[in-house]
């Protein structure tokens, strides 16, 4: 196999700290120095959530907008993918960032069970999310916690509520939602396909230990993979990862195993139809 594959680096999330992992990046300066490092090591794409002052999660647009230009400048051609998720914000609050045009960003379109809570996507709010990103151009990347999101991104792609053909991420092996679960795994990539036709891009993304099962299985499938410390803060159960410099190693260690190139900047922007950085 020849397909190049896209490494998606989720630099920090909301959850993980310093006591979990002292290379979780929290401060800005801290995330896109981790970031550019990733960057050196493969990763096409940075996932990035903001921290406050207090390192807790946080939607404030000024902030992102400072992560956003750091990137831009010291990571020329990523692709930057900006988070809309639920723990850092309620409401509209959730896609505050999107005026700043970022390349991309997230957006669940259904809701599901979090190991002590709803994660709550509300049609009006999913609607409104995807309507800003239409209006500012925005790529959105479905995140798939269940196969109705899969489904329900197609409905809105059909609609026109999606601008072009969604990018739909699986994510598995959070607790009280989907597990790493071979079976359906397959069946997402035959319902991707289905609906979105054979060359359709995709990618996973695997909790916890589930990461490397995950970038196994995508990245030998033919699909695009997602690593970084805001999943899995671990190289082994006895391990803490050093960096998401890392954990990008490792995935780029799996594309080499199945032959298949790590993807530049450039071609990661062609797959996803995404304009070519100045």
């Amino acid at each position: 196999m020849s397909k190049p594959c896209i490494i998606c680096v989720a630099i920090t999330g909301s959850l993980p700290t310093k006591d979990n992992n002292p290379a979780v990046p929290i401060t800005i300066s801290e995330q896109i120095e981790s970031t550019q490092e990733a960057f050196e090591a493969g990763a096409t794409i940075a996932h990035c959530h903001v921290r406050d002052d207090e390192g807790k999660p946080t939607s404030d647009p000024e902030r992102f907008g400072r992560l956003l230009e750091g990137l831009r400048r010291h990571c020329p051609g990523m692709i930057v993918q900006l988070s809309t998720g639920g723990r850092s914000g309620a409401g509209q609050a959730r896609g505050g960032m999107l005026p700043l045009k970022p390349d991309m960003a997230s957006l669940s379109v259904g809701s599901n069970n979090f190991p002590t809570r709803v994660y709550e996507n509300p049609p009006d709010l999913v609607d409104w999310l995807a309507s800003e990103m239409v209006e500012y151009g925005v790529k959105p990347e479905i995140e798939a916690f269940d196969l109705s999101h899969i489904l329900r991104a197609h409905a809105m792609w059909q609609a026109g509520q999606i601008a072009a053909r969604p990018y739909v991420q699986f994510v598995m092996g959070v607790k009280n939602a989907m597990p790493a679960d071979r079976a359906v795994f397959d069946y997402y990539i035959h319902t991707v396909k289905r609906l979105f036709g054979e060359d359709a891009a995709w990618c996973a993304a695997g909790i916890g230990p589930n990461q490397i099962v995950l970038n196994d299985w995508a990245i030998s499938a033919g699909g695009h993979a997602r690593t970084g410390l805001e999943d899995n803060v671990r190289i082994d159960r006895d391990t803490l990862a050093p960096s998401n410099a890392a954990l990008v190693r490792r995935a780029a260690e799996l594309c080499d195993r199945y032959e298949r190139p790590v993807a530049d900047w450039r071609t990661a922007r062609s797959i996803l139809g995404l304009p070519q950085a100045a």
